[in-house]
């Protein structure tokens, strides 16, 4: 049995994955997964969020532990959860058995106007400006997903604002989850665990070519999505299962 742990990334919580749990589940069948809220978000949203990747580590090798989940585990990780998932297999690589990293970027593999596209920036700047949590989910399902037609992504939209309804991500969590991203520096030497990279070829929040300069620097295995958004598990998570799947079994044959 292998325990797989999925982290999400700015002011996501674990019921924004869908139903990607149950795909990898299905893909994986020996596989347990556990998808923990980062501090600030979902269930932990009454906890001030770390301004350092590192402290988050800290909180989740804590967490899994009071779970009863003992090392090492495999991480999947989006977005800046990928980034927590860099920093703990680089501090702790006995507890790591593997990374599966999607639509992440980091320096000094990546410039700012990459890691958040600089098309982005009048949609976020107005934003931080007005509030408001229904703009806030709207514009983040436009920037990070390419799913479904006009009735489907309602759906969802309706569905975030219930989550942001009970339990609310405050604008200085939030905040202090960007600054923890943004001050985040990938450590000089590739983490010593195998490394799967994901990227999706119409993400509009991140340029995917930050993924590709990361597999290249570290020798990591990469599979590019040819069409989904930023969030490549809720836009097509059977090609996402598929793919550390295939991994996998690459790996086992080695």
């Amino acid at each position: 049995m292998s325990n797989w742990v999925l982290l999400r990334g700015l002011m996501r919580e674990q019921r924004h994955w869908g139903r990607f749990p149950g795909q990898l589940g299905a893909a994986l069948p020996e596989a347990a997964i556990v998808t923990p809220d980062l501090p600030g978000n979902g269930e932990r949203h009454a906890l001030r969020s770390p301004t350092t990747v590192a402290r988050m580590v800290e909180f989740c090798r804590q967490d899994l532990r009071a779970r009863g989940l003992q090392p090492p585990y495999s991480l999947l990780a989006l977005s800046l959860g990928g980034m927590v998932a860099v920093e703990w297999a680089s501090r702790y690589p006995a507890e790591v058995q593997r990374c599966v990293l999607i639509n992440t970027s980091m320096r000094p593999f990546s410039r700012f106007h990459q890691r958040l596209r600089w098309q982005n920036y009048p949609g976020i700047l107005g934003l931080m400006l007005r509030g408001g949590v229904e703009r806030q989910e709207r514009l983040i399902l436009r920037l990070t997903s390419s799913k479904g037609d006009a009735a489907e992504r309602e759906g969802l939209v309706q569905r975030w604002l219930g989550y942001q309804r009970e339990f609310p991500v405050s604008r200085r969590n939030a905040l202090r989850q960007l600054w923890s991203a943004a001050r985040f520096r990938a450590p000089a030497a590739r983490p010593a665990v195998p490394l799967l990279v994901l990227a999706s070829a119409g993400d509009r929040l991140v340029d995917h070519r930050c993924s590709l300069r990361l597999a290249q620097h570290w020798n990591a295995a990469l599979e590019v999505h040819p069409g989904a958004g930023h969030d490549l598990p809720l836009d097509d998570g059977a090609w996402v299962a598929a793919a550390v799947a295939k991994w996998l079994a690459g790996e086992k044959g080695a």
